[in-house]
């Protein structure tokens, strides 16, 4: 089972937003703790994947080697491509 690790950026999303959201993304993450690869999508032209969750998207790392999932940004999907660049 991989481990999740949520980075500072996505920690604050989660805090900020409302609960419903926050509790949606959160169990829709956990599931993907057995077999992330089965739910996140590579971005095309990068190294990081993408996790549709509504009009919500996690951008994260994923290390095969060391079964980790490294949640690096969440937010709207009108707003978080543009904050990838």
């Amino acid at each position: 089972m991989y481990k999740v690790i949520f980075d500072s950026e996505a920690i604050n999303f989660l805090e900020k937003a409302e609960k419903d959201i926050s509790k949606r993304i959160w169990s829709k993450i956990m599931t993907t703790k057995e077999k992330p690869h089965r739910s996140f999508e590579r971005l095309s032209g990068r190294k990081d994947y993408k996790l549709r969750i509504g009009d919500y998207r996690a951008i994260a790392d994923i290390d095969d080697k060391n079964q980790r999932i490294e949640i690096t940004l969440i937010d709207h999907r009108s707003r978080v491509y543009k904050r990838l660049k």
